[in-house]
């Protein structure tokens, strides 16, 4: 329900059907609520869609613009958050629709007429961002005790993390710690320098920016299997073999030399079966021919030399 405050022909406040009434700067401001059942045009869906893009980068940083834009709307009925996004909509979305987006360097944080920063830069140094600033021979003294602002944005994430009363303009830099979580991520820098009184203030500059680092992902690393188990599975494979050996029924023999029976050396011609493994024996095993006598020598290969 609305109430009129200054009689019949003064403003309202609060709601009265699809219309709310509210003061803003001391201007009585009258506006319709709820929802067009109208198509959008090609037009607002530009509009729209670039109203977006810049109410994502502004709304995490409030803090930072309202002090930023508040002299430049000071005496007038416009507001500071409306302000900014009226100057970035138009000088700081790049593309066409559908694929605008914000282009960070042109963004622009507080306005005023205060000495800009000169040649800012920033740099990762740990879980802090180090800013630096130039700081010229000539610069004149009502400026030297200036107070640096400083915004990080981190886009694509809500979180943000600034300092409206940093180091003097003449300390030429200052470092800002950051959530560790967020190192490794996109990073856009700002700086702008306010009057210690807050009469004055800057044009933002941007201060720089750092890229996401992506993590490479580890090569998988096959296991080997411990010495102890391939020790094992060795074993294994080689037991089979050596149990066919074992069980063998025969082992090999061989000649050590044949003499007959006058004393001389001869060849023996004659075939010996080999000696069964149940009767062999490790003495030499005679066979006596009816010319020639043959000695014989039985040799057993050890186990330990085949494993």
């Amino acid at each position: 329900m609305g109430s009129l405050k200054n009689g019949l022909f003064g403003g309202f406040n609060g709601r009265v059907g699809n219309l709310v009434g509210y003061i803003l700067n001391g201007k009585n401001v009258i506006r319709t609520i709820g929802h067009s059942g109208k198509p959008l045009s090609p037009a607002r869906k530009i509009n729209c869609d670039r109203m977006k893009i810049v109410n994502d980068f502004l709304h995490p940083i409030t803090s930072f613009i309202k002090l930023g834009f508040k002299l430049k709307v000071l005496g007038t009925d416009r507001n500071y958050y409306n302000e900014a996004v009226s100057y970035n909509k138009k000088h700081a979305v790049m593309g066409e629709y559908p694929n605008a987006e914000m282009d960070y360097s042109k963004a622009m944080l507080s306005m005023g007429t205060l000495l800009k920063a000169e040649n800012p830069q920033i740099q990762l140094i740990g879980t802090a961002i180090e800013f630096t600033w130039d700081v010229p021979d000539d610069l004149p003294w009502e400026n030297r005790k200036d107070r640096a602002m400083l915004q990080i944005c981190f886009p694509g994430n809500t979180q943000q993390t600034h300092c409206l009363s940093a180091s003097h303009r003449e300390d030429g830099k200052h470092t800002l710690q950051i959530d560790p979580s967020l190192v490794n991520s996109r990073i856009e820098a700002y700086i702008s320098f306010i009057k210690a009184d807050g009469s004055a203030i800057s044009d933002s500059v941007h201060a720089g920016s750092i890229a996401k680092k992506e993590k490479i992902a580890e090569p998988e690393i096959e296991k080997s299997e411990p010495i102890e188990k391939q020790a094992k599975t060795s074993k294994k494979d080689i037991l089979p073999k050596i149990k066919q050996i074992i069980s063998a029924e025969t082992t090999a023999v061989s000649f050590v030399y044949c003499q007959s029976s006058d004393g001389q050396d001869s060849p023996l011609n004659r075939q010996v079966e080999p000696i069964p493994r149940k009767t062999a024996s490790t003495q030499p095993y005679h066979y006596l021919p009816p010319i020639w006598s043959a000695s014989i020598s039985i040799k057993y290969s050890p186990i330990s030399s085949i494993i």
